[in-house]
């Protein structure tokens, strides 16, 4: 167990069923290719597309100096995000439905994730799939469909936030095990990448669950934020 001190997270919960006037306003902080993916989306998604990334983008203007709209993402091979330039902070964001998050760290690659709860049909098909051998046994020995739900959906958020850390293929990770009590230390990424990953479980409200992953073996702590509309 290293003996590092613990390096700081902001992590921001993003409520994205916000009014239309709001949603119009975070418009005019969008670039040119997130504006052309809202011209694509049925009026929910479109809205919540729209809140997701101007909150995103008004987050990382405050954390940075920079005009929101000024803010410039290059992606990685399977679409990691991250500031073009030098110097700016890690970044990872996540939607599903009605709640996104974005975490924000100096210096360590960060990756969240957060889900609806899966139907709990969907969920065991999903485990029996594709974990590893004991974590889909968790899921399967769920005393209820509601917990057999929420075990694969929480290992399910786990499991991408490792592979957005790491700005990997989901597939790569089918063969990690991110069992075990929150938080916990991954000695070894395995496929994902080189070296261990710091993984913990993320407080949400009821209907979702969600998960943070850091690169490295050193702590990691948390500071929870809500985003507000400005």
């Amino acid at each position: 167990m290293t003996g590092a001190p613990a390096s700081p997270v902001d992590l921001w919960l993003i409520p994205t069923d916000q009014p239309a006037p709001v949603a119009a306003r975070l418009w005019q902080l969008l670039d040119e290719r997130e504006r052309a993916r809202t011209a694509r989306a049925d009026p929910l998604l479109r809205r919540r597309f729209t809140v997701v990334r101007g909150a995103v983008r008004q987050l990382v203007g405050a954390r940075t100096g920079v005009r929101p709209s000024s803010l410039v993402w290059r992606y990685g091979p399977y679409g990691k995000p991250e500031l073009a330039g030098e110097g700016g902070p890690q970044l990872s964001w996540s939607a599903s439905g009605a709640l996104a998050a974005l975490a924000l760290a100096e210096g360590r690659p960060v990756g969240v994730d957060v889900e609806r709860l899966h139907d709990p049909r969907v969920a065991g098909r999903l485990a029996a799939r594709h974990l590893p051998a004991a974590e889909a046994r968790l899921v399967a020995e769920a005393p209820t469909p509601a917990e057999r739900s929420a075990r694969f959906t929480a290992l399910w958020c786990r499991r991408e936030a490792c592979v957005k850390a790491h700005g990997a293929r989901l597939v790569r990770s089918f063969g990690v095990s991110v069992a075990g009590a929150s938080p916990l230390l991954l000695p070894d990424a395995g496929a994902l990448g080189c070296g261990p990953l710091r993984l913990r479980d993320v407080p949400v409200p009821g209907a979702f669950r969600a998960a943070l992953a850091a690169v490295g073996d050193a702590p990691v702590h948390v500071n929870y934020h809500q985003w507000q509309v400005s």
